[in-house]
Parts: structure tokens; C-alpha cells; sequence
């Protein structure tokens, strides 16, 4: 146990896009598990990190790292990227210098530093439209936007590396929750604003199924990986899935009189996530949907949660865009 411990306090992580909604989330958690964090961020959207003698920020685009950068970094967690569909329709060729070129650059560094982990922030998105029941991580991939596409090319690109260092790939869900970097462009997150602050909900479409999971619970997974010796590969990280109308209906509930508003919707993708293959490593979700939602809605009400631009990825990005 000692012996573990000593490693554990010794190990240095770098965390690429560690100040954008998951890092600012998994930053802090890491620092209280005593590990040494280096966070690499363009830091496009704010700077929300602690200030902790543990903790050393690089401002710095990921095509731009060095070894000397990653330099006695022991694992890799990498965050990097466009954050979604629209932001990536916005600039497709800086979606893929980022999330192709970026992380092969990324991996032959870490190939040449010696570093033993390397977990990748995939998207459960890459499986497309899917009617299976549990979609898991031996169906077929079939991405149909930009940024799903980058994600299973940089998938393939992490895998490759596979003899150079330990790689996970992870799926996630939707993510929800408040942090430290909030985003109020991802589904149950907006959904729950309106109907705290607007008491109406706007649902596109409503027929799709999607999975979600909390944004904590998405960090958890992280260190799970980090800190745990399991089989490489690809890991579906899920907590549940609803077609986004339910979802709609549920958090319709903490409003009096809220309204639900539908309207046509030309995003087709639809799947449902099986963990099962996670879940059998051991890993178990904390954050239960109901209850947290409740939560996040009351914290928009009494104004924990503010409603800021960069919180908005794409007009953010749009702004950003325009001015360089």
C-alpha cells in the first residue's frame, strides 16, 4: 500500500484541453489525489483552473508541443478538441489539425518520452444511427458529421501506438452537470436552463435516442483508467440512454407550468450505449440523473450557474473566428 502510494504522489499527468467543461471538472480531482498535473490549453474559452502548487498550465496549441513540454510526464489524458458537431462544421480543416494531426503529433511524442498511459477523449457519437438496443463496442463505427469522423481517425491513430504505450479510447455519452467551464450548448445542460430561467423547453426533434452521463462521473472514468491496469482498448462510457423528448418531460417536472415546445430537427443521429464492458472493470456511476438534474436546476434559479458567451461554444467560436 505504501509502495503504491509513493508511485501515486510521484506520478506527473498531462491533461491536453484541461480547461475546457471535462478538464476544469477532472483537473481538480486529480490534485486532490495528490498527482503532479500539467494542463496544455489554447484556453480560447477562459482560464477556470485552481491555483495549486501541483498544478502547471502551458499556453499552447497542441500541434505546437514539444518534448521538452511533456518531459517526465508518467500519463496522458487527452481532452483536446473542437467541441462538437456545429463548432466543427464552423472550421472542419481546424477540426482535423486538431483532432488528427494534433494527436498524432501528440502520440509520437509520447512514444519518444516514455510515457506508459495514454487515454483518449473519444465521443460515443462515432456509432452514428444505431436501433440496437446496447450498442456496444463491437458494432461498427459509422460517423456522420466532421467531428465524428475526426474522432474515429484519432481513435485509429491511438491504437496504432499501441505498442508504445498502454491506449484507451473512451466513448462517452452527452455529457451533463455544472463546472468550473460550464457549457449550456449540450442537450439536458440547456434544456434545464430554460426551464429554470424561461419556464419552456425547445426540443429539436425528440425522437432520438441519446445516453448521457454526468460530467463528474465522465472524470471518474478518466482516473478509473488512470489508475487501475486494464485491458487497452475501446470503453463505451454510459449511464443511461432516453430519447431526448423523455428527457425533455423529466426535467419539464421542476418548473409549474412549463412549457414544451417541439420543433423539426435535422440531426438523425440516434444510438444507445452499452457500459457493460466498462462496468466490468469495476467501475461504478456515482451521479444518479433525477437527482442531479434537480440540482443543476436549482443552482440556474438561485444564479450558481451564469449564463456566460463562452459558454456557447459555437457563437464563441464564431466571435473568435471572425477576430483573428
Amino acid at each position: 500500500m505504501v509502495f503504491y502510494i509513493l508511485i501515486h504522489m510521484n506520478s506527473k499527468i498531462l491533461v491536453t484541453g484541461g480547461a475546457g467543461y471535462v478538464g476544469t471538472t477532472l483537473v481538480p480531482l486529480l490534485l486532490n489525489l495528490k498527482y503532479k498535473v500539467l494542463v496544455i490549453d489554447t484556453f480560447w474559452f477562459g482560464n477556470y483552473l485552481p491555483i495549486n502548487q501541483n498544478l502547471k498550465i502551458i499556453k499552447k496549441n497542441i500541434l505546437d508541443i514539444t518534448q521538452k513540454d511533456v518531459k517526465g510526464v508518467h500519463s496522458i489524458i487527452h481532452l483536446a478538441s473542437v467541441a462538437n458537431d456545429t463548432a466543427s462544421d464552423l472550421d472542419p480543416k481546424l477540426t482535423w489539425e486538431i483532432s488528427c494531426l494534433g494527436t498524432k503529433h501528440l502520440c509520437d511524442i509520447a512514444s519518444k518520452v516514455g510515457v506508459k498511459k495514454f487515454i483518449f477523449a473519444s465521443s460515443g457519437s462515432v456509432y452514428g444511427v444505431k436501433k440496437e438496443k446496447k450498442v456496444n463496442e463491437k458494432l461498427n463505427c459509422e460517423p456522420i458529421s466532421d467531428y465524428n469522423k475526426t474522432k474515429i481517425v484519432a481513435e485509429k491513430i491511438v491504437e496504432s501506438y499501441k505498442k508504445n504505450f498502454k491506449y484507451y479510447n473512451i466513448r462517452p455519452s452527452t455529457l451533463y452537470g455544472p463546472s468550473p467551464r460550464m457549457r449550456l450548448d449540450l442537450t439536458l445542460n440547456i434544456l434545464t436552463k430554460h426551464a429554470a430561467l424561461n419556464n419552456q423547453i425547445k426540443v429539436f426533434g425528440g425522437k432520438q435516442w441519446r445516453p448521457f452521463l454526468h460530467v463528474k462521473d465522465m472524470a471518474n472514468v478518466y482516473i478509473h483508467f488512470l489508475k487501475n491496469d486494464l485491458e487497452q482498448g475501446s470503453y463505451n462510457a454510459s449511464d443511461g440512454n432516453l430519447r431526448v423528448i423523455d428527457k425533455a418531460k423529466i426535467i419539464q417536472k421542476m418548473s409549474k407550468n412549463c412549457r414544451i415546445k417541439i420543433t423539426k430537427s435535422n440531426d438523425i443521429r440516434s444510438y444507445r450505449l452499452s457500459s457493460e464492458k466498462l462496468v466490468k472493470t469495476g467501475f461504478k456511476f456515482k451521479y444518479k440523473l433525477i437527482p442531479s438534474l434537480k440540482e443543476m436546476f436549482i443552482m440556474f434559479k438561485v444564479g450558481k450557474i451564469k449564463d456566460l458567451p463562452n459558454f456557447y461554444s459555437l457563437k464563441w467560436l464564431s466571435e473568435f473566428k471572425n477576430k483573428t
